[in-house]
């Protein structure tokens, strides 16, 4: 049996402006833009991973919840203690200086992590934290 993973989804308040930064700065390609029910779902994904997709959806993505459910979530996105996704690199210090480069909130410059990762980390425009790691050469 083998099971790969094909989506994750990261919670956005504002779609264009995530397009803006997965796309136009991490370099990530669209691959569906759709609407239901008042919301919105953008799937993107690496060029070099075609089974791979993120999805970027609001941040409490169910029709049916309630005014005060969709409120608390998107409390939660703003203070950014919603969990992100972990990118691979072959280059961590590059990636950092294009992602500042752009405009990144930066939360950690490349660091050597004990556990065999360099790595740093940014914010996305909704408040989301994504790292990037790079495995480190022996």
């Amino acid at each position: 049996m083998d099971i790969n993973l094909s989506q994750c989804f990261i919670a956005v308040d504002d779609h264009d402006k995530a397009l803006a930064f997965y796309r136009d700065v991490l370099g990530l390609e669209v691959r569906n833009d759709v609407g239901f029910e008042g919301m919105r779902w953008v799937t993107v994904g690496s060029p070099s991973q075609p089974d791979v997709e993120i999805v970027l959806e609001p941040p409490l993505a169910d029709p049916n919840a309630s005014p005060e459910d969709k409120k608390a979530m998107a409390e939660l996105l703003a203070k950014g203690l919603l969990r992100g996704v972990i990118f691979r690199t072959d280059d961590c210090d590059a990636t950092f200086e294009r992602i500042r480069a752009a405009g990144g909130e930066v939360l950690q410059e490349p660091i050597d992590q004990p556990y065999g990762v360099r790595d740093c980390a940014f914010r996305d425009p909704s408040g989301t934290m994504l790292r990037f790691s790079q495995p480190r050469r022996q």
